[in-house]
């Protein structure tokens, strides 16, 4: 399920809904002979997991149409480096290696890169919008923990317009959903199904 409309993100970048959604076709794509995953994260072989798209078609589509509607609007940058934090968080090797791809594909510095999992320690790489963008993603990953705290909310909210910040929310669900997808079904981190 892809589309050809090309929107229009700011005035130097432009995005693909064709490529938005083959990023999420690939983050719930079949494991195949990939294996299951033991203790320590490691491929166990033979022990091969349901492909997501052929078990349950409707609602795969409903997870590809969720992800792409989240992304509508939002700079391409921040789409990635949240995706990013939410797979550090749930170490999800797969999604993670997809995303950081992904973003050096569309420009990103390997300097932010390599400092998203400790952006806190090294705030100047990101602009306030981002670190609240990652704040929010922080505690909406860990809500288990201790909620989503007002003042993390709070800052978000003073960064993003409501519909900016319902799309920014939106996004972190669909990767905490497509994270869980792919730690269930044992993705392979490397092996991406979009080539």
């Amino acid at each position: 399920m892809t589309t050809n409309t090309n929107t229009t993100t700011d005035a130097n970048t432009t995005t693909s809904a064709s490529t938005t959604t083959s990023a999420a076709t690939a983050a719930a794509g079949a494991v195949g002979a990939a294996g299951a995953v033991g203790a320590g994260g490691t491929a166990v072989p033979g022990a091969a997991r349901l492909d997501l798209a052929k078990s349950a078609p409707k609602v795969f589509r409903a997870l590809i149409g969720f992800d792409a509607a989240a992304r509508e609007g939002l700079d391409p940058a921040l789409v990635e480096l949240i995706q990013i934090r939410a797979s550090h968080l749930n170490h999800c090797a797969y999604c993670l290696h997809m995303h950081t791809n992904d973003a050096r594909k569309a420009g990103e510095s390997e300097d932010r890169l390599h400092m998203v999992a400790v952006w806190r320690e090294a705030g100047h790489f990101f602009t306030p919008k981002e670190r609240a963008a990652l704040a929010l993603t922080e505690a909406v990953t860990l809500v288990a923990d201790a909620g989503v705290p007002d003042d993390v909310y709070a800052e978000a909210a003073a960064h993003f317009d409501d519909q900016e910040l319902g799309h920014v929310l939106a996004l972190i669900f669909a990767i905490n959903t497509w994270n869980r997808v792919a730690l269930s079904t044992a993705k392979v981190a490397g092996t991406d199904e979009r080539r």
